[in-house]
């Protein structure tokens, strides 16, 4: 009978294959994260300032490289088959809590469990990659070994957060506490990005370049859904009678999203896509960790910071009794204008990364967003959130024309790419209509 516990009876855990591509439960997995960014994005409206951001920043930072390490483990094994996705499913658990904790994670008050609730769910999700990961390297002592040089990164991020959790409560100065804490937090990112910039291609695969590209379009699909439903909810417009101000706003607020998703999916986001598939070997770890692990970090963050900003902007519009003319109010132009800043800058040297070409249409749209927000600032929110997106559908016009031929080129690859998949499953799949796939 073999095997009959419940690891058995659930079936064994699968590598992945060279064609392999996301999965439904990593999918199911991601729902976590959509809430995280959420609670980010909601926390920090509640109070924005400087420490506020900087707060944000923090806790997305270390968020995001769990997502990471997260992605490195899935490109080694199959999330959601045989026992792996019920270690998953603790995971999404834990990920939850560490969610619901992170608006008290920096509370100064003794009898607040958030700190303590976001330090050990961050140490049960990286316990279930650890075991994953040593789950696959068991058979290979030199894989081990390389596991092993990751060991002082994972306790020591540990230490810091439990410290940066119990700590603050002792220190009997609340200024001194809070600037205890935040260096703790910055010091568990600089250990996670430094460490990831020095273990570069230790334990490292990328089996499925496809897997990989389409499970961070993916999560970067998923945060700019999320910032038009942290806008909606945010800005109150489900609260009140819809206003014509209020209707226009939000429909600006999907023209320049849907600008924003068009400037990394049209063209740069398909052609990474067949780089990371041409590039083999080391160098192929080092591009998937540049490009994917670390660039994508900026435009997840500045998706954040422009959703905060059109919120606080959309509210004001759509409040009855507030003038149209009301100038925008706060650091809502800064933010809006800053997060689609850092979204292309991001994606500016996605682009340079991976294809090693730089587009001098977002040069320009950078230095015009910067020169926007002074124009901006007295303007009424209303056109102050026109005028953004303006100069973010002014780019996608603008690099329709005049790089046509580059597009045109790129979708005939990708068509015949595609095309040629979909032949190869409709004619494994007619076999279904005959004899069953394995049988004879």
């Amino acid at each position: 009978m073999g095997d009959m516990g419940w690891r058995g009876r659930l079936g064994p855990a699968v590598g992945i294959a060279p064609g392999a591509r996301v999965d439904k439960f990593e999918i199911f997995f991601d729902l976590v994260f959509v809430f995280s960014f959420f609670i980010i994005t909601r926390a920090t409206a509640a109070n924005i300032n400087g420490r506020q951001l900087l707060h944000a920043a923090l806790v997305l930072a270390v968020l995001w490289w769990c997502w990471v390490v997260h992605t490195v483990v899935a490109t080694r094994i199959r999330i959601g088959e045989g026992f792996v996705p019920v270690l998953m499913v603790v995971g999404m658990a834990a990920l939850f809590c560490f969610a619901l904790a992170l608006p008290q994670a920096f509370m100064d008050h003794k009898d607040e469990a958030g700190p303590v609730v976001v330090a050990v769910s961050y140490v049960v999700i990286r316990a279930i990659h650890l075991i994953l990961f040593l789950h696959v390297v068991r058979n290979d002592p030199a894989e081990r070994r390389q596991l092993l040089r990751y060991a002082p990164e994972l306790a020591l991020s540990t230490i810091l957060l439990l410290v940066a959790a119990l700590l603050p409560t002792h220190i009997a100065d609340a200024g001194t506490a809070a600037l205890v804490r935040d260096a703790l937090w910055v010091s568990v990112v600089l250990l996670q990005y430094g460490t990831g910039l020095l273990a570069r291609t230790w334990g490292w695969q990328v089996t499925s370049a496809e897997h990989w590209t389409e499970r961070y379009d993916l999560i970067l699909i998923i945060a700019l859904g999320e910032s038009v439903i942290s806008v909606g909810v945010g800005s109150n417009l489900l609260g009140q009678a819809p206003t014509w101000p209020g209707v226009t706003a939000a429909v600006l607020g999907i023209f320049f999203t849907a600008a924003l998703w068009w400037a990394h999916y049209d063209l740069i986001g398909p052609a990474a896509r067949i780089a990371l598939h041409a590039t083999l070997g080391p160098a192929r770890v080092l591009m998937a960790r540049d490009a994917y692990a670390y660039l994508y970090l900026p435009m997840i963050a500045g998706i954040i910071l422009f959703a905060l900003g059109a919120e606080g902007i959309v509210h004001e519009v759509a409040e009855p009794g507030v003038p149209v003319t009301e100038p925008a109010h706060g650091p809502d132009v800064p933010m809006l204008f800053g997060g689609v800043f850092l979204y292309l800058l991001g994606n500016m040297l996605f682009q340079l990364r991976t294809l090693h070409t730089l587009s001098w249409t977002r040069v320009a749209t950078l230095v015009v967003l910067v020169i926007g927000v002074p124009v901006a600032m007295p303007m009424p929110g209303l056109a102050a959130l026109g005028l953004l997106t303006a100069i973010c559908v002014g780019l996608v016009f603008a690099e329709v024309i005049l790089i046509s031929e580059a597009r045109h080129t790129l979708r005939a690859v990708v068509f015949e790419e595609r095309t040629a998949h979909e032949t190869h499953e409709a004619a494994y799949r007619a076999r279904w209509h005959g004899q069953p796939p394995g049988t004879t």
